[in-house]
């Protein structure tokens, strides 16, 4: 995949609660100029960001906790319908593992459904925190985000972990395997650690090597904040 393919697939990422105004601009200015599939930011910065961005450029929120998901559904369905209010056209949340015999549960996906609902008209994204969970675990958590109504599944934050090349392998598998069960096309996001255009073109080959392929940025999305550098090199 060349420089184009992979920046329109590509979330151009800055988190950072304390990020300038100044900062958020020059996000803007980098994204309006190379045109990424979206921006990614804080739910307090969407509103700043989208004001600068071209309209073609997708603005994700990050809402209801991060790196560590909240664990109150109300309180996460008020946080995704506020960063949509503001004017968020995808949302990505932290679906928070658990250290129990009953995960995934009940409580689960009562989260999963307040993501969905108040993501209403948006993409959705769910973080798994796959650095955290077994393979069990992977695939048991995917099939129940997918089921709940999530766009895509996302690897992790980047905070406790990153994604290795089994979490896409299985990640990847889960949507292959629920659009064949289901008829629903959903997508796959990756990140945390992708730093360099070879960790994509590994990652995608692992994502496309199997059963199919899952490709733009309707279905396929690179969450990087320091990959833009490497690209343009």
């Amino acid at each position: 995949m060349d420089a184009r393919g992979v920046l329109d697939i590509l979330d151009l990422t800055l988190l950072d609660h304390d990020a300038s105004e100044s900062d958020l601009d020059e996000l803007c200015k980098k994204a309006n100029l190379h045109r990424p599939a979206a921006v990614c930011v804080f739910s307090e910065h969407v509103a700043f960001v989208r004001e600068r961005l071209e309209d073609e450029i997708s603005v994700a929120a990050v809402a209801g906790g991060f790196p560590v998901g909240w664990q109150d559904a109300a309180s996460v369905l008020e946080a995704v319908e506020n960063a949509v209010s503001s004017g968020a056209d995808e949302v990505d949340c932290v679906l928070e593992p658990r250290d129990s015999p009953d995960f995934p549960g009940a409580h689960e996906l009562s989260l999963l459904t307040s993501m969905r609902e108040g993501s209403t008209g948006c993409k959705l994204k769910v973080i798994i925190e796959t650095p955290l969970l077994s393979e069990h675990d992977i695939r048991a958590v995917s099939r129940m985000a997918l089921a709940a109504g999530a766009d895509f599944v996302k690897s992790c934050t980047g905070k406790r972990g990153s994604c290795s090349d089994e979490d896409a392998r299985l990640l990847s598998f889960e949507v292959k395997r629920h659009s064949i069960a289901m008829g629903e096309e959903r997508g796959v996001k990756l990140s945390g650690g992708i730093r360099v255009m070879d960790d994509v073109v590994r990652l995608l080959g692992i994502v496309n090597g199997q059963y199919g392929e899952i490709s733009g940025p309707s279905r396929l999305r690179i969450g990087a904040s320091s990959l833009l550098d490497d690209i343009l090199e």
